[in-house]
């Protein structure tokens, strides 16, 4: 399955990156088509991915 992701909220929590560099973490997996089998498994996708645990995620299905 193909999900887009819409909006998402990293666990930053303690951690001393500048504000730009999270804006960028964010903008490089917002918009993006993800293959992924479902919810659980795009959540570690993107986590592999960014190196970042995922606090929420909105997505949409992508339909071919």
């Amino acid at each position: 399955m193909q999900f887009q992701v819409t909006s998402i909220d990293f666990d930053f929590d303690d951690e001393d990156l500048h504000p730009e560099e999270k804006s960028d973490i964010i903008h490089d997996t917002v918009g993006q088509i993800w293959e992924a089998d479902d919810e659980d498994d795009l959540v570690e996708e993107i986590t592999c991915a960014t190196g970042w645990c995922i606090k929420s995620i909105d997505y949409r299905h992508v339909l071919k």
